[in-house]
């Protein structure tokens, strides 16, 4: 009977340690993965820019949750907006880097129908990822998604979030037209997002 709690224990443990290894991907990493299989539709740029042509895109998945203020948050709300997902953790090197060049663009680009959202992931305080916001002069709402739920609801194959720092670009119809899988700075996030912008 020990032997059998102990046998699911084990299991258990392995499974969850599967789980966060699927979660983290290449957690703050360099951003080199590659995502998909087969036939995509979708390009890489020289920048690690990949993007997805109009007729070809597939609709964001439903993301819903709370935000760090705990209060209701949903991408759906944006629908008719460009809207720059990025995902995030306060403890990761290549986040904090980023982190000022976001709250530049998503201000300069406000007026211009964009919406940034971030996806604050694994931070097990919401604390550290306010303290990072407050540092950092991010303004724009993030989802407070501390086990990686949300990112697990991008669909495989398609421009999904595969490690962190990673961003999506959403088009004004709710469907993925960009991403990149590293870090930015302020020129080669509007290198990413004026396309999708000046679309009509």
């Amino acid at each position: 009977m020990s032997f059998g709690r102990a046998s699911r224990r084990r299991f258990t443990l392995l499974a969850a340690t599967a789980v966060a290894g699927a979660l983290t991907l290449s957690a703050c990493g360099d951003g080199n993965t590659t995502g998909g299989g087969g036939n995509t539709n979708f390009v890489t740029g020289s920048g690690g820019i990949s993007t997805v042509a109009k007729g070809d895109r597939v609709a964001a998945p439903k993301l819903d949750g709370k935000g760090l203020d705990g209060k209701p948050l949903d991408l759906a709300d944006y629908r008719g907006k460009v809207v720059v997902l990025n995902v995030w953790g306060s403890w990761c090197g290549p986040c904090r880097l980023e982190a000022k060049y976001f709250a530049k663009v998503s201000k300069e680009t406000a007026d211009q129908g964009v919406q940034f959202l971030g996806i604050n992931t694994r931070d097990a305080q919401r604390d550290a990822a306010i303290n990072f916001e407050k540092d950092y002069g991010v303004e724009y709402p993030s989802f407070y998604d501390p086990i990686g739920k949300l990112i697990l609801r991008f669909p495989k194959g398609t421009l999904n979030p595969q490690a962190i720092p990673s961003t999506v670009v959403i088009d004004r119809d709710g469907k993925i037209a960009a991403r990149t899988l590293q870090a930015l700075d302020a020129d080669e996030l509007r290198e990413m997002i004026d396309p999708i912008i000046a679309e009509k």
